[in-house]
């Protein structure tokens, strides 16, 4: 790889980092090329990023950044799933560390936050935002929907 290529994929890391909310390590020791497509694919469908860089050039991308504390987890055949949300990224690498014994979650950083394993598990337990929101107006609508209802039997029997 040339020196321009290097610069250019550094740079291209580094926004990456800049702009993730969430950024999470995992080992890929062993993935098949179709295992490998598969995990970029669900990645996608999940609403986040994969990629895999060179340890060296990825350290170098995360100086200056608010993920600088994930340097000390590029060590072995690393890959770096990313997203704009706190959340889908952690749901695509707990799936697929889940699905194969070859990929393993190592760590994180949320927000410019460390993060371990356990917390990226619980991350990807969470609803999305589009549950979340159906939870909140289920919520809003439970008390004036039991109120209609007492209403009605009251007046029914009032009848």
């Amino acid at each position: 790889m040339k020196r321009e290529e290097k610069q250019q994929l550094i740079s291209a890391l580094s926004d990456v980092f800049k702009k993730a909310k969430l950024v999470v390590v995992v080992h890929n020791n062993g993935l098949s090329m179709e295992e490998t497509t598969d995990l970029r694919k669900g990645v996608r469908e999940d609403g986040a990023s994969y990629k895999v860089a060179k340890n060296r050039l990825a350290k170098l991308a995360l100086a200056g950044t608010p993920c600088e504390s994930l340097a000390d987890l590029l060590k072995g055949p690393t890959g770096i799933a990313y997203s704009e949300d706190e959340i889908a990224a952690s749901k695509a690498v707990v799936k697929m560390a889940k699905a194969s014994d070859k990929f393993k979650v190592i760590g994180g950083v949320m927000n410019g936050q460390a993060i371990d394993v356990a917390r990226i598990q619980q991350l990807a337990s969470l609803p999305d935002l589009d549950g979340l929101r159906g939870k909140l107006v289920g919520l809003l609508q439970a008390p004036a929907g039991q109120l209609a209802r007492l209403a009605k039997a009251y007046s029914e029997k009032a009848e």
